[in-house]
């Protein structure tokens, strides 16, 4: 009977030491995706970036030719 039981309690926990093992060797790799990925800028935050910059630019130049209108007014 203890057989029984220890042997039902050792297929149990194999289970469980086997995916304990897979976390531990996929951690690093999730760990390193995640770094790169907050590293990286993706396509789309580089075209949201540089719209932007380019607005602030526009604004700027629009401010500027308002300034030069004046003073010649």
């Amino acid at each position: 009977m203890r057989i029984l039981i220890a042997l039902s309690l050792f297929t149990g926990l194999s289970g469980c030491l086997a995916r304990a093992a897979v976390d531990v060797v996929t951690l690093p790799v999730k760990a390193v995706g995640s770094g790169v990925d907050a590293v990286t800028t993706s396509q789309e935050e580089a075209d949201r970036n540089r719209g932007r910059a380019l607005r602030k630019q526009e604004e700027r130049e629009r401010r500027e030719q308002e300034r030069q209108d004046e003073r010649f007014d």
